[in-house]
């Protein structure tokens, strides 16, 4: 990749997130509402409020969620979507009872939640599992379902079984699918933190936005917003790092296919 490619990929990448904050300042900067603040103010606030100790007593523990739930959904997801997907007896017998689960809103069940499990930080994970959950889940499913059959059939041919087969077939297989649904949970859980975080919590960036919004502090509760937006962007950006040198093969493939048309 020379460096015309870089700075023009780097153009497009920044163009339009400079110009929509170019349009917020410009649209602001004289505004007497109260509940649109100058974005200036909102900045100035930002830099007192989560460049100091809050960070550590709002952010860290609301990342540590989010991470925490986060894994629980990947490996929970993964480990039962490969045994549903490789018998069909068992799926289709769970069928019913996971439609009826997925249909459920998270958000219905913050309350039940808070009940079972109390309101530390348990509660706030189960809120995050509860919707993550599910894109890994089904999306495993059918990266397994959807496997090879001529991979299945040497396997089968070799002789090829048990933990074997999964580490060398199943998973790789089905990584491309499973990838899929880690990025959509980790949008999900992104907002299930904050919603599990605006009942009953003692710190978190939910917690403090709600808390802002109570007292009206409409600059701290815009900083709180944009800080969320900044987190999203970061994560989204790791992850896709992540997937690039995991799923490297199947991204080179894929750009072959599409350069042979």
């Amino acid at each position: 990749m020379n460096v015309m490619n870089v700075l023009r990929r780097t153009l497009y990448a920044v163009a339009l997130p400079a110009a929509l904050v170019a349009l917020w300042w410009i649209t602001s900067v004289d505004s007497t509402s109260y509940y649109y603040p100058p974005l200036p103010d909102i900045l100035d606030r930002f830099g007192e409020l989560w460049l100091s100790s809050r960070f550590a007593e709002d952010v860290v523990p609301s990342l540590l969620r989010l991470l925490t739930g986060f894994v629980l959904s990947a490996v929970l997801g993964v480990a039962l979507g490969v045994a549903l997907g490789l018998t069909d007896t068992l799926r289709r017998g769970a069928e019913p009872v996971l439609e009826f689960l997925r249909a459920l809103p998270p958000t219905v069940l913050v309350p039940v939640i808070a009940i079972v499990a109390g309101i530390g930080d348990g509660s706030k994970v189960l809120v995050i599992v509860s919707g993550c959950v599910w894109p890994v889940l089904l999306n495993t499913v059918e990266g397994v379902r959807a496997a090879d059959e001529v991979m299945v059939d040497t396997c089968r041919t070799y002789g090829i079984t048990g933990a074997a087969r999964l580490r060398h077939m199943v998973l790789p297989a089905a990584s491309p699918q499973i990838s899929a649904g880690l990025r959509q949970s980790l949008s999900i859980g992104l907002i299930l933190m904050v919603i599990g975080e605006m009942f009953a919590a003692t710190n978190g960036l939910g917690f403090s936005i709600v808390q802002f919004q109570r007292t009206f502090a409409i600059p701290q509760m815009w900083s709180g917003i944009i800080l969320l937006g900044l987190i999203g962007f970061v994560l989204s950006a790791l992850f896709t790092v992540v997937e690039k040198r995991a799923l490297g093969w199947y991204l080179g493939l894929r750009e072959s296919q599409r350069k042979n048309g």
